[in-house]
């Protein structure tokens, strides 16, 4: 079973840049996708970008595209959203989720918060 920890949250002003990890342990060995969501608060849970187990399939929402760089490191079981010129509606919980392809996750961490003041 795969547990995951999120880190990298905070408080950060509109314009700025925050990167979140996730680092993944337990039973790792088989390859799986990875991704990220967020939820703001009184919305539901929304993707925010995913990346398979090569990193050579990249998704993203429109929302964040050319804004978030989602990455992968496999010999560290981890995966990164690099966010920058970030906005107030970027404010929401990170989640980093796992799974075993893309669009099929089933594995979620606790949440990091991510908090864009104007």
């Amino acid at each position: 079973q795969v547990q995951l920890v999120e880190s990298g949250g905070g408080l950060v002003q509109a314009g700025g840049s925050l990167r979140l990890s996730c680092a993944a342990s337990g039973r790792t060995g088989s390859s799986y996708a990875m991704g990220w969501f967020r939820q703001a608060p009184g919305k539901e849970r929304e993707f925010v970008a995913a990346i398979n187990w090569s990193g050579g399939t990249i998704v993203y929402t429109n929302s964040v595209k050319g804004r978030f760089t989602i990455s992968r490191d496999n010999a560290k079981n981890t995966v990164y959203l690099q966010m920058n010129s970030l906005k107030p509606e970027d404010t929401a919980v990170y989640y980093c989720t796992a799974g075993p392809g893309l669009g099929t996750y089933d594995r979620w961490g606790q949440g990091t918060q991510v908090t864009v003041s104007s």
